[in-house]
């Protein structure tokens, strides 16, 4: 289970989610051309995404099929809004 968290820079945990991502073939076999940013999530590492990325993973979520999808997404979706509110904030997909 890849867990979600918003992060300030320095470190500290800002939010988290009682939704993790299921590493599955759901996104284990994405089409990394048509899902980049969600293709470059590891499950095995922490993969972290700034600012400027969160709109093409929102962009990402809002055209992922119904099938790949879950409760996690809409939690993605509201970290991506945590983070956005502050400066230095990060959302990091926790690796195992």
């Amino acid at each position: 289970m890849i867990n979600l968290q918003v992060r300030h820079e320095s470190g500290t945990v800002l939010a988290g989610s009682g939704h993790g991502v299921a590493w599955d073939e759901s996104l284990a076999e994405i089409d990394r051309s048509q899902f980049p940013m969600l293709a470059g999530v590891c499950p095995f590492a922490d993969t972290v995404f700034n600012t400027w990325q969160l709109p093409m993973l929102v962009e990402e979520l809002d055209r992922l099929p119904a099938a790949r999808g879950g409760p996690w997404v809409d939690a993605v979706r509201a970290l991506c809004r945590t983070a956005e509110e502050g400066s230095h904030r990060y959302v990091w997909f926790v690796g195992d």
